[in-house]
Order: C-alpha cells, then structure tokens, then sequence
C-alpha cells in the first residue's frame, strides 16, 4: 500500500482485520484520516469499504486492529458510545415522524453542541441543507434528493465529531448526485467535520475529496490526494479502476535511458524504473494524440463515440484495445496515435 501521512489524525485505524467465519471482509487495514478531512474509501462491490465504515461505525467489532477516534481508543465501545454521525444509503428515516422530529431524534439522546436550544439547532441544521420551512412536511412527501438532506441533517445535528456516509447518492439520477455532492462538500467544509465517504463511484471519488483510499479484496492498495490516485497509480488494480485508462504488459529494455518495451515498440520514460523485469505501462485516454508523440502508434480505428465536448475513439494497436479522448474526430480508417514520454507511467506489478 503506498499512503501519504495526514496529520493530526481525527480517526485511525491501526492493523484492522475483519471476519466473517472463513472469509476475510478486512485484512491489516491501516489508515490515518485527519481532523477535518474529507476521507473517501473507493472500490468495486464486495471489496470492504462499507465494512470498513461500519467498523467506524462500530457496527463491525475487528477481529485484530485498534479503532480510535480522536485519538482515544473506541475498539471496543458501542455504535452508541461513538461521536459519529452516519447516513445510510436508504436514508432511514422514520415514516411516522415529520422532518423536524427526524432531525430533532438523535438530539433525544445527546444535547446539542455549546449548549444550544435543541428547536434552534434543528431551524439551523434545515437552514443548513436548504430546507428550512420544511419541518412539517412528511419524508413520504419529500424527493430522494429532500430525503437524502434530511438524513445529512439528522446525522448533524448532535455535532459529531465525525461524519460517516454510505453511498449516500446512490440511489439518485446522475444529474442530481452532481448537485448534492457539490453541497455535502460545501457543508462539509462549513462545519470542518472530519467525514469518511462510501462510493463505488470513481468520478465522484476524484470530485469531493482531499484524500482517496482505494479498497481491493479487502485491502487498501493506495491512499493519496485525488491527482495522485489518479496519475500516479500504486498498482495495476488501482491503474485500471480509477477512471478510464490503456493498461499494457510492458518489459524492461533498459535502464539509462529509461524505456520498456511494449510488442516491439520502445518508450522513453522520463521516471525510474522499478527494480524488476515486468511493469505495467499505462496512459490515460486524454495523453493520446492523434498524430506523432515520443512515440507513434499505427492503429486502426474501430468505433467513435462524440460526447459532446470531445471524441472517444476506440482503436486496435496489435491487436490491443486503445483509446483516445480527441478534441477531434479521425478522418479514416488508420490512424496514428501518438504519446509523449511524459504521458506514460509505469507500475511495478505487470504480468510479463
């Protein structure tokens, strides 16, 4: 796992391993999220990031591993015991009760923070989410996206330390997850809560957040800030999942210069290279140019998609898949794809 320390660390999780009889949900997860970060953990279905948020949560007891929030050690302590906030993917709120009684619910157990009236705290935390005037109506009458506020603002409205959300947008058109991921990131920066996010989605991973945890079968593979995910991935999984990508096989030729060897083609690298014979070489679909680079491709073109602002275009190169995201469409059948020495990173775990 390749992780950039964050400092003064609101939530910690220290050698976390989680099991369910034989299968392993969480193996050695160590993670250091600070105060009043916006944390997200990333990755596809199954791979262990709602169960790490529940482990948070204390919903999941760890097998092994020490849980600490603020830095006191909660391992042991019940969901109840912990300052979270959470908001489930479901919202959960309760039909009988109207907004205002859910929002005001937890306040039943935990008094608001710096002593304030518990009727203006929840006034302020409708305010908040931009629903004020609406503490009457029913949740059976409210949209997925008024619905998704009101849980915001009942998981708040007790002041947690830390704010806890499980795919919070999922449920919600793409049009409207836009929009509310934008105002949980501007509440989030409001109140300066430490906050752990859940998604499965990549785009909205890289859109709201300071630092990404990308979770594979139950293990981090890299942390980091979303541009570093993004253009310096740790390894081939984390390559091929975060965003669209041309993933390779590649060799080393040599090391001074720097080049690996991809079917035959030779690519200058301007980085080092790992210490062993095969890597992984990737370029992202906007580094490819049709036309000449450090190296050109003689490729044909399959399919072209316009999206709009640009061109997708799927091409064979040796009877590999390439694409290239073009502010221009090709004009034939061939076409030359050129990438810049600059453009190509190489992973350390290939396959050749």
């Amino acid at each position: 796992m390749a992780e950039e320390g964050a400092a003064e660390p609101g939530v910690e999780l220290d050698g976390v391993a989680v099991r369910f009889g034989d299968v392993t949900a969480l193996s050695d997860v160590d993670l250091s999220i600070a105060d009043g970060e916006f944390f997200t953990l990333v990755g596809p279905s199954g791979c262990g990031k709602t169960t790490t948020l529940r482990t948070l949560a204390g919903f999941e007891m760890p097998s092994t591993g020490t849980v600490r929030i603020d830095g006191a050690d909660v391992t042991d302590q019940s969901p109840e015991d912990r300052d979270c906030g959470i908001v489930f993917q479901n919202y959960a709120l309760f039909p009988h009760m109207t907004v205002r009684e859910n929002v005001a619910y937890g306040l039943r157990y935990r008094s608001p923070p710096g002593g304030a009236d518990p009727d203006e705290r929840v006034t302020a935390m409708l305010e908040l989410v931009d629903m004020g005037g609406m503490g009457d109506r029913t949740p059976e009458s409210l949209s997925g996206g008024q619905k998704q506020r009101i849980a915001l603002a009942r998981a708040l409205a007790p002041g947690p330390d830390v704010l806890l959300l499980d795919e919070p947008l999922s449920a919600l058109d793409a049009r409207l997850r836009e929009r509310l991921r934008v105002s949980i990131r501007e509440i989030q920066r409001e109140l300066d809560i430490t906050t752990v996010y859940v998604t499965h989605d990549q785009e909205e991973a890289l859109a709201i957040s300071d630092r990404i945890a990308v979770v594979n079968h139950g293990h981090v593979e890299q942390v980091g800030t979303p541009q570093a995910v993004y253009h310096n991935p740790a390894t081939r999984f984390v390559a091929e999942f975060m965003g669209e990508n041309n993933v390779f096989d590649a060799t080393i030729e040599r090391r001074d210069p720097p080049r690996v060897t991809v079917e035959g083609t030779t690519i200058p690298l301007e980085e080092s290279l790992p210490n062993q014979q095969g890597v992984t070489v990737c370029v992202r679909p906007e580094d490819v140019t049709l036309g000449d680079g450090d190296v050109t491709l003689s490729a044909s073109v399959e399919h072209v998609e316009f999206l709009g602002d640009a061109y997708r275009v799927h091409c064979e190169w040796n009877g590999h898949a390439v694409l290239a995201k073009t502010g221009t469409a090709p004009t034939g059948d061939a076409v030359s794809l050129g990438i810049d020495a600059a453009d190509v990173t190489v992973v350390g775990d290939g396959k050749s």
